[in-house]
């Protein structure tokens, strides 16, 4: 237990299965609503894989989030040098990196609309209001150093403030703001629940059955509560994303257990690959998909670029490392404000 009470577990030196298993669903949903939501937009049409996409609304971010939190006691009382270095740095310098990647490769078309001062202005503005897909290693860092601050502060009190704040539903039409009132709650329950949180796991693993009739059970209120209309009301956004976190993470128990879609694991352990990556094989995919093979299934069609942004995402990272382009997956020596870690993966620092 820390200062604070909040719970520090014992790594030991290795990875969490379960935790790993949970961000692979949660990496794997976030590029499935992107792929979904960019096909259907060039279609001028919606699929099956809407409903699904509408489905995982109330939690495919909460638990992203929540899950982002649960360590965080381990480092948290560090100096402040080490603790930017790792937790705001570390972002910023991919933040950079690969917003600029994506202006590269969408400048033309942005030029085509707005001309190049146009471009160079949204380009300079994605440095106040996060762009595109980035915009959750944005606030990770936010999100970091807010809860460093506060933390001698009552915990139950910065958690109430929290779940005040994601009831508002605030809608300035800046992210920054709107994001962290929707999502700091659930990073800052990962933080001050994480013993809680663990322990959910291990009875999980200890009751399957039980288990399984949970899900189904979350499953279908959470299915009626999105197709009533209902999922976006204060309070009830609150709970259901708290109730599909522990959802997944309930999942993510129990195919650790079992040991099974080993390949989802891998996709968790290297999640933030994926979400800066995918962005390219999942356009490139799109644009192919929707030209040459029109004929299929709309949802068929949003399905099969999922897949290629996750696949295409790994294959990017496979060929950077292989080339010696190391520097768009791991943060160059000449970027760091503390000493090197002996770890110096990408998801090692996350």
């Amino acid at each position: 237990m820390t200062a604070n009470g909040t719970y520090a577990p014992r790594m030991h030196g290795g990875r969490v299965d379960w935790v790993d298993y949970a961000k692979g669903i949660c990496i794997i949903m976030v590029v499935m609503m992107h792929s979904v939501l960019g096909v259907e937009a060039a279609a001028g049409q919606t699929s099956f894989m809407h409903y699904v996409v509408e489905f995982a609304r109330p939690f495919r971010m909460p638990d992203f989030f929540l899950i982002s939190g649960l360590f965080l006691a381990v480092v948290i009382d560090r100096g402040w040098r080490t603790y930017l270095d790792r937790k705001v740095v570390h972002f910023a310098y991919f933040y950079v990196l690969w917003v600029t990647i994506q202006f590269v490769f969408k400048a033309p078309s942005f030029a085509a609309e707005m001309g190049w001062a146009g471009v160079a202005k949204l380009y300079a503005l994605s440095f106040i209001d996060p762009f595109g897909t980035l915009w959750f290693i944005y606030l990770l860092p936010i999100f970091f150093v807010v809860t460093k601050l506060t933390r001698r502060l009552p915990p139950l009190l910065i958690w109430g403030v929290a779940a005040l704040l994601e009831s508002l539903h605030l809608t300035t039409g800046w992210m920054v703001p709107d994001e962290f009132c929707a999502r700091f709650f659930y990073f800052y329950t990962g933080y001050l629940f994480a013993s809680q949180v663990f322990a959910l796991s291990d009875s999980a693993r200890a009751r399957p059955v039980l288990a399984l009739l949970g899900l189904a059970a979350w499953a279908v209120i959470n299915a009626v509560l999105v197709h009533v209309g209902a999922a976006d009301l204060p309070v009830i956004s609150l709970l259901l994303g708290l109730a599909g976190a522990c959802a997944i993470i309930t999942v993510g128990t129990l195919l650790a257990e079992k040991r099974w879609l080993d390949g989802l694991r891998f996709c968790g352990e290297h999640s933030i690959v994926i979400y800066l990556a995918f962005f390219l094989p999942m356009a490139t995919s799109r644009a192919l998909l929707l030209k040459y093979a029109a004929f299929l299934d709309l949802g068929v069609i949003a399905i099969l670029v999922n897949i290629a942004g996750v696949i295409g995402a790994l294959i990017i990272w496979k060929l950077a490392m292989k080339s010696g382009a190391t520097f768009l997956f791991e943060r160059p020596d000449a970027f760091w404000i503390a000493p090197r870690k002996n770890a110096t993966r990408l998801q090692a620092a996350e």
